[in-house]
Order: structure tokens, then sequence, then C-alpha cells
């Protein structure tokens, strides 16, 4: 079953009661389509999303900590608790080091939260899938919130880190993202052999969000 993942990023339209609303139109779609739908919020949204929609709740981002005296950083345990399903982790956005990337994923898969591991390129795709994420979401930085998307600009990033990760760990799934946000995108990305989208901008701050989730919901069914 391909999968439609909505990141909020830091957008007034998907932060607080505008998340919960987003969450529920997702709800709706993929209940309709049989999709499934995962919305990454921003850790203060975890808990109140998680509470008010039966999709997966992601959290934007973790850090690579496990109990301790660490003010100011996002605990995976803390995230687990509020009723997260997992977290991004190095969004472009939010890069973080290979060791870092390493044991986040090891301490997520500890305490049973799912991991969607961005990468920029098809050679940090490699190194990330051998430490077996769930997914790995291939985004060139430069198309992130453009008007082209990844899989018009740039088709053969998404289908070489597709064959890429087949030849490394095949449990690990393929998403893409990156400019993507109409159903034709989607149908693209299925197509270069992704079993779906990691999305922003296309839906958080697109004027009938339901319309668009049900362009992207057909073009993946």
């Amino acid at each position: 079953m391909g999968i439609i993942v909505v990141n909020t990023k830091a957008y007034k339209e998907g932060m607080g009661k505008n998340a919960v609303k987003l969450a529920k139109i997702m709800e709706k779609v993929g209940n309709e389509y049989g999709i499934n739908m995962a919305i990454a919020v921003q850790p203060t949204d975890v808990a109140i999303v998680a509470k008010n929609t039966s999709i997966d709740v992601f959290c934007q981002h973790i850090d690579a900590i496990d109990y301790g005296s660490y003010t100011g950083w996002i605990s995976p345990y803390a995230v687990k608790e509020a009723g997260a399903k997992g977290s991004l982790i190095n969004h472009s956005e939010h890069r973080m080091k290979i060791e870092d990337i390493s044991k986040a994923i090891k301490i997520a898969k500890k305490i049973g939260l799912e991991i969607i591991a961005c990468a920029s390129n098809v050679d940090v795709t490699k190194a990330i899938a051998c430490l077996n994420p769930d997914y790995v979401a291939v985004e060139p930085p430069e198309l992130i919130g453009g008007d082209i998307s990844v899989t018009k600009a740039k088709p053969s990033i998404v289908k070489n880190a597709v064959s890429t990760v087949k030849k490394i760990n095949s449990e690990v799934k393929v998403l893409c993202g990156a400019g993507i946000k109409s159903g034709e995108d989607v149908a693209k990305a299925i197509e270069l052999g992704t079993v779906g989208v990691l999305v922003a901008s296309g839906v958080v701050k697109a004027k009938n969000k339901e319309k668009v989730l049900e362009e992207m919901a057909k073009a993946i069914k």
C-alpha cells in the first residue's frame, strides 16, 4: 500500500489546531482511497494530533540522545510517549552527522519508533540505507519548496536511489520529495519505484487541501 507523508514544517497552516484539521482531512481521504497517511508535525503538536486522529503521527525531528541532561533537545522517548508512530530525521533543513543518524535510528528501533531518514542525493541515500531506517526519503534540497518536482527535474536521482537501496537493503522503503504538488508528480514517483511521497507546502499551503490529497491518493491507487 502506498503512503503519503505530509510535513507541516513550521507553517502556520499546519500548526496547533490547524495541524489537527489537516490530519483529519488526511484521515478522511486515506480511508476513502485505502491509502496510508502520515503527518509529520512540530514536537509540541505530536500529542494533540495523535489524540485526535487515527493516522500515523511523526515528529519532524528527534535528537540522538538517551535519558539524561539534555535541556532543549528533542528526546525520542518523549516523542514516543506523546503518541508518535515515528520521526523524520536529517531533513535538509535540519541536517545531522552520520554518527548521530546511526544512533538515532538505533534508539528509535529499540523503543519502537519508525524512522524516515531524508537524503539529499544518491550517495547519501546509499549511506543511510546501510543504517536500516524504515524509510529513506530522497529530496534534492535545491528543489524543496519549488514549483518543479524532483520527479520532473531529476527523475534519475529517484530511480537511482530506488535501485541503490534495493541492492543494499530491500527492507528499506523509498519515498521521494521536493516540489511534489500534484497527482501527476505522485504518479511519476510511484512509476520510478518509490512507495510514496514526502510532501509539505504542496498540501499544507494549498487552498483546497482535500482536493490536492484526493488527486495524490488517486495517483497512488
